[in-house]
């Protein structure tokens, strides 16, 4: 989660373990700033991908676009603020949480550690 990033990224390392092809990836030429401290990035391209967030019996799905990106990351993507108007979620950042609504019922989701 990154409320201040204008960018929804995923590295094409994470593209890979998920068997996406790279194929669908469409290329961009725009550079962005604020990845890489103090340097322009370059993506390999963007690529709509659905997400879901949820369980079985209340789950909502939306198509997202990411910048894929060549370089090492520390997560397998970053959710930025194209992410949170989507889903129209609330992150509360000191309980590490992130909100939104679902067909039945308001869904949380909380850190895996």
């Amino acid at each position: 989660m990154d409320g201040g990033s204008g960018l929804n990224i995923m590295y094409v390392e994470t593209l890979d373990a998920m068997g996406i092809d790279r194929a669908r990836i469409w290329p961009t030429g725009a550079p962005f700033h604020g990845i890489v401290p103090g340097k322009q990035a370059m993506s390999l391209g963007q690529i709509d991908l659905p997400v879901t967030f949820g369980g079985p019996s209340n789950y909502r799905t939306e198509t997202l676009t990411f910048e894929v990106v060549g370089f090492h990351g520390t997560y397998h993507a970053i959710l930025g603020r194209p992410f949170y108007a989507k889903f129209i979620a609330v992150p509360n950042y000191t309980y590490l949480k992130l909100k939104m609504l679902g067909p039945s019922r308001v869904i949380t989701i909380g850190t895996s550690f």
